[in-house]
């Protein structure tokens, strides 16, 4: 059925070459600190967040067109994912994925009621359950590719809005860089200035349910020390900031092989610090060269992980130039 549906929702690259197209990166995030805190009344946690953005991101391709004279009134949407090679394909249906949920409402809260289609062609490059911020990143960059099809500011309020209702990485991406967040790790504190050096990203076979990493880190919470959390919210730079994760012996709990990649990561050469992403499944591991990075991520690989080299940076979901 999901083959079916996948099939009536195919749309064609060529149509994203012309006007009235828009192209839209969703860059990854990584966690430099993370000190997750008691659970709140809300069901949320408290969380000390400090995420920078790579450079390493997905593509989302948009256009705008009239609605097909038997499809449905309103708003329509035809999203076609492409996932690139080593990555499982997206087990979501298309009216399902957050790239189509965030679309609808920026609609809703823009009382949009054109009978129109959005189609979109997204490029996965980001793992999924990965703790890279993939979801969420094209999130946003849907947002910003909507807003723009629509003509709508790009500073506007209810864009934010809208991000904010979608999960507590979304307004992150449409600001990137890297930042400062508490509350539930979406309160926007201040923003640090980024860096630009070289990291690679390892994951193993298999994710991590972050709902499930909550539940693990619940029984058995690890606090992060005072000390850390000081440093963390005194940092005027990336990389003044102490990297700690106090979820990852709960993930690697329920994922052993990232306890592998980890150990792996702090044994190897060309490795100066390395630290589970978010919930994980991905380890981030930084290196002094590019160079370096590339050589990590190619030992990695041989060891049956997925592995990227790619470096930090000032970037956000964006706009840019169609080629």
């Amino acid at each position: 059925m999901l083959a079916a549906a996948r099939a009536a929702q195919k749309v064609d690259e060529a149509a994203f070459g012309g006007p009235g197209a828009v192209k839209v990166i969703a860059p990854a995030k990584v966690n430099l600190f993370l000190g997750i805190g008691q659970r709140r009344p809300d069901g949320y946690h408290e969380a000390l967040s400090v995420m920078h953005a790579l450079t390493m991101h997905d593509v989302l391709r948009m256009r705008l067109a009239p609605a097909q004279p038997e499809g449905p009134a309103g708003l329509s949407i035809a999203l076609d994912c492409r996932v690139a090679e080593g990555l499982p394909p997206l087990d979501v249906p298309p009216e399902d994925n957050i790239v189509s949920r965030a679309i609808r409402r920026l609609a809703e809260a823009i009382v949009r009621s054109e009978r129109e289609q959005v189609s979109v062609l997204l490029e996965k490059r980001i793992p999924a359950e990965a703790g890279l911020g993939g979801g969420s990143s094209d999130a946003a960059a849907a947002l910003v590719g909507a807003a723009q099809l629509w003509g709508l500011a790009a500073d506007d309020p209810r864009i934010e809005e809208v991000a904010r209702t979608l999960g507590a990485d979304v307004p992150f991406f449409l600001h990137g860089g890297c930042a400062v967040l508490d509350g539930a790790g979406d309160a926007f504190v201040r923003e640090l200035a980024p860096m630009g050096s070289p990291v690679v990203l390892v994951r193993p076979a298999g994710g991590v349910s972050t709902a499930a990493a909550y539940r693990a880190f619940d029984e058995c919470p690890v606090p992060v020390p005072a000390s850390d959390r000081d440093a963390a919210l005194a940092a005027a730079r990336a990389q003044d900031v102490p990297l700690r994760n106090n979820l990852a012996t709960a993930s690697e709990s329920l994922l052993p092989a990232l306890a592998d990649v980890r150990a792996w990561a702090e044994a190897c050469p060309d490795v100066q610090q390395a630290l589970m992403s978010g919930s994980g499944s991905a380890v981030f591991a930084l290196c002094d060269t590019f160079e370096a990075a590339g050589r990590a991520a190619a030992q990695a690989r041989l060891r049956g992980w997925w592995a990227h080299a790619t470096t930090f940076g000032r970037v956000r979901a964006a706009a840019v130039p169609s080629r």
